[in-house]
C-alpha cells in the first residue's frame, strides 16, 4: 500500500509559509504524494472549519511543485463541472510539465448546490459535463495536434496542445454505479468514500469488470482520518483498508494547527502506523 497525505489549502493553515513547510515535511517523511481539496465558492453558512478561505487547487499545486522536488502532487478531488474542459486540460498539462510529471488528477462531479449556482453550472448536468471533460483530457493528451472535437457539450477545431507531458493518472471519485463506470472507462484509479466494510464487495466487482473489459485493475484509493494517540487502533484501521482492497491510503489529519503539529503527526504515522 502507498501512502499520501492531505494538506490544508483552506482555513488559516492555507498561508504560503505553512503550505510550503507542510509539503516539504511530507516529502522528507517519505510520503508518495500530497493532496489538496477543491472548493471555489463556499456559502456563508458552510464555512465552519475553513472560514470560507480556500485556495484554488490547481494554482496551489503549481506553487507546491516549485516548493518540492520528488513528492507527487494530487487533487482529492477536482470538481470537473466547475471548469471549462480545454482550460482544465491546459492547466493540468502545465502543472504536469513544470512539476516533472508528478501530478495525480483526482476528479469528481461535485455536490454543493450553492457552489454550482454561483458558478452558473447546472448541477443536473454534472455527470454529463464530467464525462465530456474526461473525454477532452484524454483526447488532448493523445497527440501534439489532436483532432477536432465535436462532442455534445464541447466543440473545437484542431489546435496544437503543447507542452504535452505524459497524462497524469486520473482517479475517479464517488461511490455509485456511475463513478465505477467512469473509473473503468476513463480512470487509472477509483477514489470512493466508502467504509472498509462496504468497500471489499465493490472492489471485487470493479476487479471483475476490469478483467472482463481486458483492462488493468485500477488503483483503489481511500482517504481517512486516524486517531494517532492510539497507534494500535490506527494500524488495525489501515490493515482493514488493505484487506478490503485499498492500494492507496491518503492520511487526512483534519484541522492541524500548524506545520509543527502536522510534522509531529506524520512522524507518528510513518514510524508507528505505516511501518
Amino acid at each position: 500500500m502507498k501512502f499520501g497525505v492531505a494538506i490544508r489549502n483552506m482555513g488559516p493553515q492555507s498561508n504560503r509559509v505553512t503550505l510550503r513547510a507542510c509539503a516539504r515535511i511530507a516529502e522528507q517523511a517519505g510520503f508518495d504524494a500530497l493532496f489538496v481539496s477543491d472548493h471555489l465558492c463556499i456559502p456563508p453558512d458552510q464555512t465552519e472549519g475553513s472560514g470560507g478561505c480556500y485556495l484554488d487547487v490547481l494554482a496551489t499545486l503549481a506553487f507546491l511543485a516549485g516548493a518540492t522536488e520528488k513528492i507527487r502532487l494530487g487533487v482529492s478531488v477536482l470538481v470537473l463541472p466547475y471548469r471549462p474542459a480545454v482550460l482544465t486540460a491546459k492547466q493540468v498539462a502545465t502543472i504536469q510539465e513544470l512539476s516533472g510529471e508528478r501530478m495525480i488528477l483526482g476528479v469528481g462531479v461535485g455536490w454543493m448546490k450553492p457552489e454550482f449556482a454561483a458558478l452558473g453550472v447546472d448541477i443536473r448536468r454534472r455527470g454529463a459535463i464530467t464525462d465530456e471533460t474526461l473525454k477532452v483530457i484524454h483526447h488532448l493528451f493523445s497527440a501534439d495536434v489532436p483532432g477536432a472535437c465535436e462532442g455534445p457539450l464541447v466543440k473545437f477545431a484542431s489546435f496544437v496542445f503543447l507542452p504535452r507531458p505524459k497524462r497524469p493518472p486520473i482517479w475517479i471519485g464517488s461511490n455509485g454505479p456511475a463513478a465505477i463506470n467512469r473509473a473503468l472507462k476513463f480512470g487509472d484509479g477509483w477514489h470512493p468514500m466508502l467504509p472498509a466494510a462496504e468497500l471489499k464487495a465493490k472492489v471485487e466487482e470493479l476487479h471483475s469488470r476490469a478483467r472482463a473489459a481486458g483492462r488493468g485493475v485500477p488503483e483503489i484509493v481511500v482517504r481517512r482520518g486516524l486517531r494517532l494517540d492510539d497507534t494500535a487502533a490506527a494500524r488495525a484501521k489501515v490493515a482493514a483498508e488493505d484487506e478490503a482492497g485499498a492500494t492507496y491510503f491518503i492520511l487526512d489529519l483534519g484541522r492541524y494547527a500548524d506545520e509543527n503539529s502536522f510534522g509531529n503527526s506524520i512522524e507518528t504515522f510513518m514510524a508507528k502506523v505505516a511501518s
